[in-house]
């Protein structure tokens, strides 16, 4: 199998990302596997697809280190074509491009749509995905479980929710991710709300959330892999993310630590309620964001945090994404281009 990661940028990757891990468990698994970033590729004028890309040159890497460092070597810069690949896997961060590099989360999902076009798989599907670029996608799952919330512009307004809400909400940008321009709005904070509202609002709308007391413990990051919980060697591939201060952001990039969990039924019937959508959208691999019985967030485009889950359980869970993807080749090669994307994608 030849495949594809596309990350924001190969030369900002670090060893601890989950898109480096899963590389390294495609490369020991015998495939021949490249990364490239967002703003590596081109369209040719006869209609071919191409990009610069880097690989490691060895197949028995013993470190995520070792790996990254080979991939980052000048030397191992090439130029190739896209049609060749069999798979392509979307993992760069939007979010991360937002203020710099404000064509880059469009870009990567519009060559993401024009390779799948050429038939080769790409995961997560590259039309849901751009859906997907604001947290408005998340309003589209079952009302029962997500929080309840207002996407406004408006001062007021917000401020009427979060009156009902009894003065405690969370407010974030519609736009983002990793725990970026996230506060907590109480009796504290209301006298800034004003500028709170003004700051968020400066680069679009403003999410109002209702605060949740759980998630003082933080919150619980758990991978589904088609529309299921990942799991390997009996253990399913989720951890708590818990807030190393008193900021209410627990995500990793923010200073969160990271500690085992048990999987509830609670976690697992909110699975079972997101699944029919996920499946529908083509999200292959995605995280879950839960915080006791409410789903906060589903990260669509390049959820972290595989690392942490085999420190924590001595089980390594890349190579099962790999085997569910080589597997999906099998499928579509029976099928000869009956299935489309989308429906491959979670198969």
């Amino acid at each position: 199998m030849k495949i594809g990661f596309v990350v924001n940028d190969v030369l900002t990757e670090k060893s601890v990302y989950t898109t480096v891990r899963l590389a390294m468990a495609a490369t020991q698994l015998g495939h021949e596997v490249r990364i490239m970033g967002v703003g590596d590729f081109a369209y040719q004028p006869d209609g071919s697809l191409a990009a610069r890309a880097r690989g490691g040159a060895a197949k028995n890497y013993r470190s995520l280190e070792r790996y990254l460092d080979d991939v980052q070597k000048p030397e191992s810069d090439e130029h190739i074509e896209v049609g060749d690949f069999d798979v392509i896997m979307l993992r760069n961060d939007p979010a991360d491009d937002a203020a710099e590099r404000p064509w880059a989360p469009n870009a990567g999902v519009a060559f993401g749509q024009l390779i799948a076009s050429t038939g080769v798989l790409v995961v997560n599907d590259p039309t849901s995905l751009a859906n997907a670029l604001s947290k408005a996608y998340f309003q589209h799952f079952p009302e029962v479980v997500r929080p309840r919330t207002l996407i406004s512009r408006e001062e007021n307004i917000i401020q009427e929710f979060i009156d009902e809400l009894g003065g405690r909400a969370v407010l974030k940008p519609l736009q983002g991710s990793g725990g970026s321009g996230v506060f907590l709005v109480n009796d504290e904070e209301s006298p800034n709300l004003n500028q709170i509202v003004e700051a968020i609002s400066r680069d679009g709308y403003v999410v109002a959330q209702e605060y949740l007391p759980e998630a003082k413990n933080g919150d619980v990051r758990m991978f589904v892999m088609n529309g299921r919980p990942l799991e390997r060697a009996g253990r399913i591939a989720a951890f708590r993310r818990r807030s190393s201060t008193k900021d209410i952001r627990s995500n990793m990039s923010a200073g969160g630590k990271a500690e085992a969990v048990e999987v509830t039924d609670e976690m697992l019937s909110l699975v079972e309620a997101v699944r029919p959508k996920l499946i529908a959208d083509g999200m292959h691999l995605v995280g879950l964001d839960i915080v006791g019985d409410k789903l906060m967030e589903v990260n669509v485009f390049s959820p972290g945090g595989l690392g942490s889950c085999q420190e924590l359980y001595g089980v390594d869970f890349a190579p099962a994404v790999i085997e569910d993807l080589e597997r999906k080749l099998g499928i579509r090669a029976q099928y000869q281009g009956e299935l489309s994307n989308a429906n491959l994608a979670t198969l």
